[in-house]
Parts: C-alpha cells; sequence; structure tokens
C-alpha cells in the first residue's frame, strides 16, 4: 500500500491544521507519527479499521482528532490549539496486512508551528 499525506504548512501558535493520508488500497490500522528536529520519531494518534477504537499521545489529547473514511482510502488528522511544540516533520502509517504493524509509510508532511 503506497501512502500520501497532504495539508502540512507553517501556522500561528493556537491556530489549525488538518493532515491527510491518501491510501492505494485497503489498510486496518492507521496513525501518525511524527519527528521534530533532533528528536526520536514519535507516535501522535491511532485508529482502527472501524473507527471505533483510537489512541492518542497524551501531548495532544483534547487537541488533535483522527478519523477515517474508508470509502477513500483517507486519515485525516484534525489537529487544533497548536503549539510551536507541536512542530515536527508529520509522517503516516499504514497496516496494509492485518496483524502485521504498520509496513506502510507516507513521505512526511511539515508542521510548523510559530510563536
Amino acid at each position: 500500500v503506497q501512502l500520501q499525506a497532504f495539508g502540512g504548512g507553517l501556522v500561528q501558535a493556537g491556530g489549525s491544521l488538518r493532515l491527510s493520508c491518501a491510501a492505494s488500497g485497503r489498510t486496518y490500522a492507521m496513525g501518525w507519527f511524527r519527528q521534530a528536529p533532533g528528536k526520536e520519531r514519535e507516535v501522535v494518534v491511532g485508529i482502527n479499521r472501524s473507527g471505533g477504537s483510537t489512541y492518542y499521545a497524551d501531548s495532544v489529547k483534547g487537541r488533535f482528532t483522527i478519523t477515517r473514511d474508508n470509502a477513500k482510502n483517507t486519515m485525516y488528522l484534525e489537529m487544533n490549539s497548536l503549539k510551536p511544540e507541536d512542530t515536527a516533520v508529520y509522517y503516516c502509517a499504514a497496516e496494509g496486512r492485518v496483524g502485521k504493524g504498520y509496513d506502510s509509510w507516507g513521505q512526511g508532511t511539515l508542521v510548523t508551528v510559530s510563536s
């Protein structure tokens, strides 16, 4: 499965952005990771295929919302109340085969939050 991420950009603190991740085919679990300069990649959010189970890192709870549209093979990340510490390259990931974990990765999209 090929993934393509969209929607990064520059926003002021307190602002909002919406990221999209389009998959070339059927996916199971999906998620977003991010990597800030000089830091390791970290998981941000995750969602199962039905959308009935989600995961949020403590740092984004209450501010970020993950959703998906399986008819469009697309996942979305709505990011509100953005903070400078949210600045990072955001990567989408997907489980292309059941039980195999994240085996497909998008190219990354840069989110920059200015103070």
